[in-house]
């Protein structure tokens, strides 16, 4: 990698689900609008969505941690527990690869979102998070020591959140922290808001780990055919390309990517979905009204989940309790609102020109 003119970030988003990738993409896009040569690291469907979304980026695949729910959220901690040799085995070979990227690429700078091994103490490297605070029930306190004592390696910490009141992450992305620079960066989304017609009633958004994914939708399938209005279902499942099927009031997509996406939230009433934060965010910026259904034995869903039904901003509910007619109470509530805070990403990306 000779003749290089633009200083190369590594963009390390973690694969659990679609959120850390997509919100990835915001900050891909203003690497190069400031002129950076951004290049993309991780694997299974993050990559493949990431791939597809820049085409003309470098891809390179990392060490997956192949992280995979169980069927019962009771057993959510314990296969975590059972599953950390081999997540600790996964990061150390994450770091060696690492090292290996920055030599033959020439990597000048890293952001990582929750990859917990990329990063270097020769080159400015990022940790992006929104959870300084690690939910894991009468662990906490302990999970959430193990995950600062992680960040305390990079350089900075991003928080893709407002550092005030009015804030989305809650006590997860908000607590006193030292011995490493805390910047809170403004919610982050790929989608714009539009001022459409709306053409579906309701718009099902699915994303995050097998096989809680797949439960959820097989059990959405069954119950939304007795809903009565038009039903536009997005599985969530990267392939190759993005597949459509008619089935009555319900057109089913494999996935959508960016584009297609924004514009069918925008033409969407309310959104059912899991209460992942990056979706939190894109519901934000969209202004939706929505439903939520927290992945079982997700303690950070649970609590994003409970916290915005609490503000009375967004209806909520378990995913075994689940009934078609829960739809009903959507309107009772506010919906999310985007805070338009602006990023000033040419200071934000200063860090990369001071080594």
């Amino acid at each position: 990698m000779q003749n290089q003119t633009k200083k190369r970030i590594l963009v390390a988003p973690l694969n659990w689900g679609l959120g850390h990738a997509t919100r990835c993409i915001p900050l891909i896009h203003a690497l190069l609008e400031n002129e950076f040569e951004p290049v993309i690291a991780s694997d299974g469907i993050a990559l493949k969505l990431l791939e597809k979304e820049f085409p003309q980026l470098k891809a390179i695949e990392l060490p997956s941690y192949n992280i995979v729910y169980p069927k019962k959220a009771q057993f959510f901690k314990l296969k975590l527990l059972k599953n950390s040799p081999k997540l600790i085995q996964t990061i150390k070979a994450e770091s060696k690869h690492t090292k290996s990227i920055i030599i033959d690429y020439g990597i000048d700078g890293i952001i990582s979102d929750n990859r917990l091994g990329v990063f270097s103490k020769s080159i400015p490297s990022v940790f992006m998070t929104h959870q300084l605070k690690v939910l894991s029930g009468n662990t906490t306190w302990l999970s959430s020591k193990m995950h600062q004592k992680i960040i305390k390696q990079f350089d900075e910490c991003w928080i893709p959140d407002n550092c005030g009141e009015e804030n989305l992450s809650g006590d997860l992305g908000h607590v006193n922290m030292i011995d490493i620079p805390i910047k809170y960066i403004g919610p982050l989304s790929r989608l714009k808001k539009t001022n459409i017609k709306n053409k579906y009633d309701l718009m099902v958004l699915l994303s995050g780990p097998e096989p809680q994914r797949t439960l959820l939708q097989n059990s959405l399938l069954k119950k939304l055919k007795n809903y009565k209005g038009d039903v536009l279902f997005v599985k969530g499942i990267i392939d190759d390309e993005s597949k459509v099927f008619v089935n009555g009031h319900m057109t089913i997509y494999n996935f959508m990517t960016s584009k297609t996406l924004e514009k069918a939230m925008n033409e969407s009433k309310a959104v059912l979905s899991r209460s992942g934060y990056t979706t939190i965010m894109d519901l934000a910026k969209l202004e939706k009204k929505a439903f939520f259904i927290p992945t079982p034995g997700q303690y950070e869903q649970k609590y994003l989940a409970k916290r915005l039904t609490e503000l009375g901003l967004v209806a909520s509910c378990n995913q075994k309790d689940f009934t078609i007619e829960m739809l009903e109470t959507i309107d009772n509530y506010k919906g999310l609102k985007s805070t338009d805070d602006f990023t000033n990403y040419k200071k934000l990306f200063s860090l990369f020109q001071s080594k």
